[in-house]
């Protein structure tokens, strides 16, 4: 019996995490659940799972529903100080992070500290700081194993293959809502639409990334960590099926590539049970009924945010937690309509431009580094208004 903490278990990520721990309850138990604000879902999932730690880290929220589960004999935990004890208690075999934003770097930190395998499932903690994490986890000996559908399909290509005899790395995507509009259709984009992805139930913030393609320019840079390789190595296809998760390119010509359905569970079940795979009763893919699967060139100029993520991998050091700050900060703005969707990454261009990059960063340089650049947005942003 695996003892899984699901952070973020009421968002898309962690709300289909306890239906892969639902469906099988021999082998997993939810022992620790957590929120942001959201305490009407989590408490729900507290009285189905009965977990024996929770933590909200929003401070009013946490005090409305404290009293509510004070008889159950459950550790309540508030704020991300708590969420950061929360995650060593021995209890906990395997931490699921389905919190998005850089914010929860901590929190991933004192998890590998404490031994933990680490289903992930953030990338900006990763895009800020992959070669610190990488290196913790190497000494701790504590495995990362990837939920996102695409990273998870390159970690199943690479399986007892060797680093040195990879060619190339296929990171294929949907191409969004918006792959077929011209580049004068954006300039008026809602945020409704922004948020209507064609093949993905996903959050907000996700889905925004997922529209401009800086999701996709995420993913770049922390396939680069997970897997240590150059980002020339990594190349960007959209695929508008989402059949085909991602690639693997080896030096012999040999392209292994992983199939399914887009369903989230697939990645997260596999993360879960890795080293095995268990029976699933979730939909297969019907080969017959699929009429093509189409790739094309991503393009750059109507989505220049994959292009400044290529610059900030090409860069390395502070840069990419330059430009993760500063994306959250323009994706925030843009979702509270204070920001237009194509002046995304106009500021966020201008956030790097003016960054001072330091090569092999400590990790309060990366702290600083991210600082610095979400006060810089909101500079930018202001005169923009």
């Amino acid at each position: 019996m695996k003892r899984i903490a699901v952070l973020g278990s009421t968002g898309s990520i962690g709300q289909n995490t306890l239906d892969v721990i639902r469906s099988f309850p021999d082998k997993f138990c939810a022992v620790g659940l957590t929120t942001n604000a959201n305490t009407d879902i989590l408490y729900q999932q507290i009285k189905e799972f009965n977990p024996a730690f929770v933590c909200v880290r929003d401070k009013a929220a946490a005090a409305k529903l404290e009293p509510k589960i004070k008889s159950k004999g459950i550790k309540f935990f508030v704020g991300d100080s708590g969420l950061e004890e929360m995650v060593q208690d021995k209890r906990i075999d395997k931490v699921v992070l389905a919190i998005s934003g850089s914010g929860v770097l901590t929190v991933l930190l004192r998890a590998i500290d404490s031994g933990k395998d680490i289903a992930l499932a953030n990338k900006e903690a990763f895009v800020i700081a992959g070669p610190i994490i990488m290196k913790k986890a190497r000494q701790k000996k504590v495995k990362v194993i990837p939920i996102d559908s695409e990273q998870s399909a390159i970690w199943q290509c690479l399986k007892n293959e060797h680093k040195e005899k990879i060619r190339r790395i296929y990171l294929t995507a949907s191409g969004g809502p918006f792959r077929q509009s011209s580049k004068k259709d954006l300039r008026n984009i809602s945020v409704a639409r922004a948020l209507r992805h064609p093949r993905w139930k996903m959050g907000p913030k996700i889905s925004v990334d997922s529209a401009n393609l800086m999701n996709k320019g995420l993913e770049l840079l922390e396939a680069m960590y997970l897997f240590d390789v150059r980002p020339q190595m990594i190349k960007v296809l959209i695929h508008p099926q989402a059949i085909i998760h991602s690639m693997v390119e080896f030096q012999d010509g040999v392209v292994l590539a992983q199939l399914s359905v887009t369903d989230m569970r697939i990645p997260i079940q596999y993360a879960l049970t890795y080293p095995e795979r268990l029976a699933s009763s979730l939909k297969a893919i019907d080969f017959c009924a699929l009429s093509r699967l189409d790739f094309h060139e991503p393009d750059f100029g109507k989505f220049p945010c994959l292009e400044l993520a290529y610059r900030v991998a090409d860069e390395g050091g502070t840069a990419p937690a330059a430009l993760n700050a500063a994306d959250e900060v323009c994706v925030d703005e843009f979702l509270k309509k204070r920001l237009g969707f194509v002046s995304i990454p106009g500021v966020i261009e201008k956030v790097l431009d003016k960054h001072r990059n330091i090569i092999e960063p400590r990790l309060d340089d990366i702290l600083a580094a991210d600082s610095w650049a979400r006060d810089e947005a909101h500079k930018i942003i202001h005169k923009l208004n």
